[in-house]
């Protein structure tokens, strides 16, 4: 049985993020790349880092939102990336483990 491992450009997503926001990666998990304090999150379209979708927390306010998106948008194209915004998530923790689980709202056209 042979398994195909793919490896995502986790460098070129933290950059994007520090530089556009000044903030850290919280976590990565599998295509997922999470923003500190979980405010957003980048999602790999492809393993080199040129595409990514952008996903913010339910409960960030949308001003926020806003400057944030239209840091990372810019900071991207910069750096030969484009992103592009899908949505909402919320995280859940299931009581009794401590499997956390996401959920994804994705957005009309902006």
């Amino acid at each position: 049985m042979s398994s195909t491992i793919q490896l995502f450009s986790l460098e070129k997503a933290r950059f994007i993020i520090k530089d556009a926001t000044k903030l850290d990666i919280s976590y990565a998990y599998e295509d997922l790349v999470f923003a500190e304090h979980g405010l957003f999150l980048l999602q790999f379209c492809n393993p080199e880092g040129t595409q990514f979708n952008c996903w913010f927390n339910h409960e960030i306010n949308e001003s926020d939102e806003i400057k944030m998106f239209d840091s990372l948008v810019k900071t991207a194209s910069l750096n030969t990336a484009s992103i592009t915004y899908k949505g909402h998530f919320s995280l859940d923790q299931n009581p009794k483990s401590e499997q956390i689980n996401i959920q994804f709202f994705e957005a009309k056209k902006r």
